[in-house]
């Protein structure tokens, strides 16, 4: 492996107009409970870049810490970028394999409506076609379908035993890809949801 540049991380406060459509009055958490986390990642080229994510002000250290443990373990990232790029679409954001985190949005999942653990900045999503959400016939995002089967196990994505899941599990977030079911491998939060 190349060497790569000294890890860099830096926080900052984020502003209503920055979030653009990820937020709107009625979230959860506002802006002044928010961060925008800048981290060293290394990309799918083997290169070193800066990502951004847009995390709750309480779990900064946490995601930091994360992407620190994956830049120095050179595991690879596609893009991070916040999902304001994307105009809030999760839908956008996953098409794109991008690593997002705050999203003002309701769950995916069956049962009554809910806030996800986005809503909160207090869950990531990594790589999402690597790491697809299954939920019942539906692969999401659907160029994810080609990672349905987890067990040829190929850059990028989370596994078990792996550093993906290892470097969540030491700051004790959960992760997705356990949930009976309907698995989201792309999915690490600290409450488990």
């Amino acid at each position: 492996m190349a060497a790569l540049p000294p890890f860099h991380a830096s926080v900052a406060p984020v502003t209503a107009a920055e979030l653009g459509k990820s937020w709107h009055a009625g979230c959860p958490v506002g802006p002044a409970g928010l961060r925008t986390v800048t981290v060293s990642y290394v990309g799918f080229d083997g290169r070193a870049h800066r990502g951004q994510l847009v995390v709750g002000r309480s779990v900064t250290a946490d995601a930091t810490a994360v992407f620190r443990r994956l830049y120095a373990a050179h595991f690879p990232i596609r893009r991070m970028v916040p999902i304001a790029h994307y105009d809030g679409s999760d839908d956008r954001s996953a098409a794109a394999d991008n690593t997002s985190a705050f999203n003002c949005r309701r769950a995916v999942a069956a049962g009554p409506p809910r806030w996800s653990a986005h809503a909160y900045g207090t869950a990531i999503d990594v790589n999402d076609v690597e790491n697809p959400y299954l939920e019942g016939g539906r692969v999401i995002p659907a160029a994810g379908a080609a990672y349905r089967d987890r067990s040829r196990v190929r850059p990028g994505m989370a596994v078990a035993d792996g550093v993906l899941v290892a470097a969540f599990r030491a700051v004790g977030w959960l992760w997705g890809g356990r949930w009976t079911g309907t698995p989201d491998y792309q999915h690490f939060s600290q409450s488990g949801g």
